[in-house]
Formats: structure tokens, sequence, C-alpha cells
């Protein structure tokens, strides 16, 4: 059991990252990893770019407490949650996440569990740069239901893995 947790404003290889997910366990039956991209569009258009900002300490502890839920929920091996900071480009890398498992079904759904709660639990601040200029990025409903996917009143009781295998 392993959990990495990384602020950086320099960019990741996901090949690597995926790596030491997967190398010396032999227990290891499924490895899923998530990157983020910056995107040209958003609710604005023509974006160039983004900044984010965090606050440091308080960030990596609101990433590790996401890490100790998904573990409470899942059979996991190692986590790794990697989120960049500073100015990024349109297609630049911001975030990481990836999970390995006995399982599939386990790893599938603490890595999508970890990007739900982490747009929403996760102390960041996104400015968009525009063409026209710069806008910041406000909270969105959508990533709100997503979160909301995961609470105990609405979670589907077939989301939930178990140690047989998947």
């Amino acid at each position: 059991m392993t959990d990495r947790v990384v602020v950086q404003t320099q960019d990741f290889d996901v090949h690597d990252e995926y790596e030491a997910l997967r190398r010396h366990n032999p227990a290891t039956g499924a490895v899923v990893c998530f990157s983020g991209l910056v995107r040209e569009f958003s609710e604005q258009s023509g974006v160039t770019g983004m900044i984010l900002e965090h606050y440091p300490g308080m960030t990596e502890k609101a990433l590790k407490k996401i890490i100790a839920e998904a573990r409470q929920r899942w059979p996991l091996q190692r986590v790794t949650l990697i989120h960049r900071t500073g100015i990024l480009k349109t297609e630049e890398q911001i975030v990481f996440a990836g999970v390995s498992s006995a399982h599939r079904d386990a790893a599938f759904d603490a890595c999508r569990f970890l990007m739900d709660y982490l747009k929403t639990e996760a102390p960041f601040w996104k400015k968009e740069l525009t063409e026209t200029g710069e806008v910041w990025v406000e909270a969105r409903q959508k990533d709100q239901d997503a979160r909301q996917k995961w609470t105990p009143e609405n979670r589907n009781p077939e989301i939930k893995s178990s140690d047989s295998e998947s």
C-alpha cells in the first residue's frame, strides 16, 4: 500500500507513473490511469492556457484525504495523484490520477472517484487565459453532480467492488 501525492509546476511522464503503479507487485491485476489536459474550450472560447494556484500544505492534505476515502471504499494497492500548478498552455497535462488493485472494477471506480472528488474537494483556483483576457473558473454544477453520485444515499450497490474476480 503506497500513496503518492505531488503538487508541482513541472510536467510528469504518464508512462513513468504507470510503471511505478505496476512494478514489483505480483498481486496487481489492474492499473487505471487518468491524465487531464488543458483544452482550448470551456465556458469561454479561445482558451490559450490556464493559471492554477493552490494553498501549499492544505492542498496536499486534501488530496491525501481523498485517497484515504477511496481506500475505505475499494481494495487498492498503490495510488498516485499529481496536480500541476502555475501557467499551463493548451494541450499540457494538468492532473494525473493512477490506481492499482487486484481487480479492474476497484481500479476503475477508484480512479473515477478520485477525479470526481478532486474537482470539488481539492483547493485549487483556476484562471483561464483567453484571446481577450483572463477569467476565473467558477465551480460547475456538473462537477458537483459527479461527486454527489458517490454519496452513500446515491451510490449504486453494484458499483462497489469486492474481492471477487473482476
